[in-house]
């Protein structure tokens, strides 16, 4: 299994800079140990004008049945790594991705101390695969590297060329030629070399996703052939396809906006006005920047995040050691496992790992779990509701959990004529249930404090439009963490003059 990466000097460095990029010194020929082989590094040309590095992968055709033990785990039905005669030593595929990340990871990364300009400028490269297995041919191998910015050659093997009339196998010879970052060509090999083969040597397990999303960074999300790498690197696993494709996409609106991914969520993020040259700050930071606010004020140490999504509030909350504790609750079992990989829990200290954890729940039902905390969170939560299911919530939170401070966030329809780019009449996300008016949101807001025995003040957050209103309405409800003194959901609206005449006794 052979590579090679070549470059010709020019007025920026002589083409030996090569060796600085890649780490890997000119004058030696060095071996990498593998899982399934040992990786050479070697340098059969290193001049001034021209420098080639080569990788050959010397595969143990034992050892992938061993590890392999017998099963292809990469989906192609004729890659059972179980037999000890295969074209795993002698075409690119998986195992040399892997070898490219062992061998070449700072180079990947882009990083280089000795040439730091170099590391990160365009260079002339030529990179030559001499057997790569195309499940799709040569047209799908230029449909996956041309949009990259490569001149692509791809040509077909032929079976037996002492028997042409057989035809091509599904190999081809690859050359690809181009000025870009040498990072950036290592990341393109390393995304498309098993997508091309349509198979991997290993388990593609749940971490697949971030190393896809990693090395795919600024160049994935805006591929024409986004589905089918995806499809084809998850070892066409549906559930982690959906997913990789699900964060692809917040990329590519984050890319459109000029925002971080961290500020997308489920609202409309704000426009910058015309003739403004700084950005305004995105409305999901100010989101929860008004929350932290609340909860500082509050003094709340134990912390509840109920519907913490993919967990960017509670990120944020970790951040802050005056927060002792903080739970993050969802209905999704996805959505926690996508906050446990955001928020690295598998390498998280143990001291940090011992203020988190997140825990699988319905906001619908009682759980005694959710008792004895300082505070409970319910940003953009109750809009995904259906209105019948609120006064199940509204007891599960204020009735029976009653945290001392609770603080809600919802949408402001009001606003919603602001947006240019959302079509009159349409929501904000395809999921919201309702949004609610200033008025109404307060109204509902009042009577839940009422019925359960708080106060509330109303907030805006964001720009506070003096027609129409904030984008994000702010509800901070104080006063819980006793029991309630009446079973108001049980005894109808009387409760609440009851508890109005108890208070002013």
């Amino acid at each position: 299994m052979f590579l090679t990466i070549s470059t010709t000097g020019s007025a920026a460095g002589p083409a030996t800079d090569l060796g600085f990029l890649l780490h890997k010194h000119p004058d030696k020929a060095q071996v990498f140990s593998t899982s399934y082989g040992d990786a050479h590094v070697f340098y059969p040309e290193a001049e001034a004008e021209r420098c080639t590095a080569a990788l050959l992968l010397e595969v143990d055709p034992p050892a992938l049945v061993r590890r392999g033990r017998g099963k292809s785990r990469g989906g192609a039905p004729d890659a059972a790594l179980a037999q000890y005669v295969n074209d795993r030593p002698y075409a690119a595929s998986s195992l040399l991705a892997v070898a490219l990340r062992t061998v070449f990871a700072s180079a990947m990364r882009g990083d280089c101390r000795a040439l730091p300009e170099r590391a990160a400028a365009p260079l002339p490269l030529r990179i030559e695969v001499p057997a790569l297995p195309a499940r799709g041919g040569p047209a799908l191998v230029a449909r996956l590297f041309e949009p990259l910015g490569w001149q692509v050659t791809a040509e077909p093997v032929q079976l037996d060329g002492q028997f042409p009339e057989w035809g091509d196998s599904r190999y081809v010879r690859l050359v690809l030629e181009g000025e870009l970052r040498l990072s950036d060509a290592l990341r393109h090999l390393y995304v498309l070399l098993p997508v091309l083969d349509d198979a991997k040597h290993y388990w593609v397990s749940a971490d697949e996703v971030d190393k896809l999303l990693r090395f795919g960074e600024g160049w994935l999300a805006g591929h024409p052939e986004q589905q089918l790498i995806t499809r084809r690197y998850l070892a066409r696993r549906w559930s982690l396809t959906r997913e990789a494709n699900e964060r692809l996409e917040l990329v590519r609106l984050a890319d459109a906006d000029d925002v971080e991914v961290e500020e997308i969520d489920n609202a409309v993020e704000a426009e910058q006005p015309e003739g403004e040259q700084e950005r305004p700050t995105p409305l999901a930071v100010q989101r929860r920047e008004a929350i932290l606010a609340g909860l500082r004020a509050a003094g709340a140490a134990r912390v509840l995040d109920l519907g913490c999504g993919q967990g960017q509030l509670v990120a944020a909350l970790l951040k802050e050691p005056r927060f002792t504790e903080v739970v993050g609750v969802d209905v999704s079992v996805r959505a926690l496992e996508m906050a446990a990989r955001r928020l690295h829990t598998d390498r998280m200290g143990e001291r940090q790992s011992a203020r988190l954890t997140l825990l699988q729940g319905s906001l619908a039902y009682t759980d005694k779990r959710l008792k004895g905390y300082d505070a409970a969170v319910l940003s953009e939560v109750v809009e995904h509701l259906d209105p019948p299911r609120l006064p199940a919530l509204e007891h599960a939170v204020f009735g029976a959990a009653r945290p001392r401070t609770v603080i809600v966030t919802t949408p402001n329809v009001e606003y919603n004529v602001r947006w240019e780019t959302l079509p009159a009449g349409h929501r904000r996300h395809a999921d919201h249930r309702f949004e609610w008016t200033r008025q109404e949101f307060r109204d509902w807001a009042q009577a839940v404090a009422d019925r359960y025995g708080y106060s509330v003040e109303f907030l805006p957050v964001g720009p506070d439009d003096p027609e129409v209103g904030p984008p994000t309405q702010l509800a901070h409800f104080t006063g819980g963490g006793t029991e309630e003194k009446k079973t108001h959901g049980k005894n109808g609206p009387n409760d609440t003059n009851d508890r109005k005449k108890e208070d002013a006794a």
